[in-house]
């Protein structure tokens, strides 16, 4: 079994272990060829900290750390024993592993082969799955516009791989709004819209988009963008199991902004989701509950047979997740709406919610209230 090095062994840059460990003025260390790669490219921050840096930043070696390394490795060979003193066995010599550099220079090379393409994509994207620093490094190189072409590779293992890459670089909010300025959203949308692409590329193209809408703009930006919304209406109604629930977080994402709610309506989001929901899919009953905000959200849902009937079912028997964002959809469309309240009470949504008045849940009692207020708006007198 390999001996487990400390974390503190490796620099946060490459993610190897340290063979020259050097102080940053920030009191970080790194090794010494990595923050030396990173200044040389220009930057003037520390890559932990984000703080500046003077102009001629010292690296100041770090001989304590260098020594316990030293000892470290000294203290825990490699564990296989030879089989004789004059003879000893051959042991496979480990591989080195690329530099961060090396791999982006292979993405931003036109001549690299694909499989050398596909091999960086995916050796980046275990990188920087959890470092912002890498991150922050892949953007700052001007990678991201390879990336992007990959996104259109015909090839779906690539395609996949520069998917997954631009979901990891989205994890940082201020590479959001870059990445749209790069012009992320119209290859995302472009897969979503490919009849030859895979299940799990237009998955991730929709998670995509719901990363990048956690920034209010783009929120704005998408739904303005050619088919962006029709394009999610249309995974939510033809996708599989995956595609479906990725493609109703994004419209959810996308629809607290006003215009949005509007659009994904005039596409015909409310029939697909009200089928989605008389199948028990919570993600649904949240993004009705959304839209029933809007006026055209509303009217679309009081005007689809079998709307109310589905909504008080789930008042029966849902989770508690759905009962919630069922009472806020009935909540609001029988504040709205005579004909919805007389249905409601038809299906008996008031003995219901006076049952719901005891649950443990604050926000299913506040809204099962505010619900039987409304049901009795329009109660005929007698």
């Amino acid at each position: 079994m390999a001996t487990q090095f400390p974390d503190d062994f490796k620099c946060p840059i490459s993610l190897e272990i340290m063979s020259d460990p050097v102080i940053l003025s920030s009191g970080h260390t790194f090794d010494r060829p990595s923050i030396q790669r990173w200044l040389d490219s220009g930057n003037r921050t520390c890559p932990i900290t984000k703080l500046p840096l003077p102009p001629h930043p010292s690296l100041i070696p770090n001989h304590a750390l260098r020594s316990l390394i030293s000892n470290f490795t000294l203290a825990y060979p490699s564990p296989h024993k030879p089989q004789s003193q004059s003879h000893p066995e051959p042991q496979p010599q480990p591989q080195p592993q690329p530099q961060p550099q090396t791999l982006i220079s292979t993405l931003t090379s036109r001549s690299s082969p694909l499989h050398s393409n596909l091999d960086s994509l995916l050796q980046l994207n275990r990188l920087s799955k959890r470092n912002p620093v890498f991150r922050q490094l892949i953007t700052e190189s001007g990678a991201v516009s390879a990336v992007l072409n990959f996104v259109s590779s015909s090839d779906p293992n690539i395609q996949e791989a520069a998917l997954s890459l631009l979901l990891n670089l989205s994890l940082d909010d201020d590479n959001k709004v870059g990445l749209v300025a790069e012009g992320a959203i119209g290859r995302v949308v472009a897969v979503l819209q490919s009849e030859g692409g895979t299940p799990n590329c237009r998955a991730l193209a929709a998670t995509m988009l719901t990363s990048l809408a956690v920034v209010e703009v783009n929120k704005a930006t998408i739904g303005v963008y050619p088919f962006a919304i029709r394009a999610l209406v249309s995974l939510l109604r033809d996708g599989n199991g995956r595609e479906r629930k990725e493609a109703a977080t994004a419209l959810y994402a996308l629809c607290s902004f006003p215009d949005n709610k509007k659009r994904a309506v005039a596409c015909g989001a409310v029939p697909i989701l009200i089928q989605m929901a008389d199948s028990g899919v919570d993600r649904a009953f949240e993004v009705l509950s959304l839209l029933a905000k809007s006026r055209e959200g509303r009217e679309e849902m009081a005007r689809f047979d079998g709307c109310v009937s589905i909504l008080v079912k789930v008042l029966r028997n849902g989770t508690s997740r759905a009962v919630q964002h069922a009472l806020s959809t009935l909540n609001l469309i029988c504040s709205h709406s005579e004909h919805v309240c007389s249905e409601a009470r038809r299906e008996g949504a008031v003995d219901i919610c006076l049952g719901l008045l005891e649950d443990e849940s604050e926000k299913i009692r506040r809204n099962a209230s505010s619900l039987i207020q409304a049901l009795r708006l329009y109660e005929p007198t007698r």
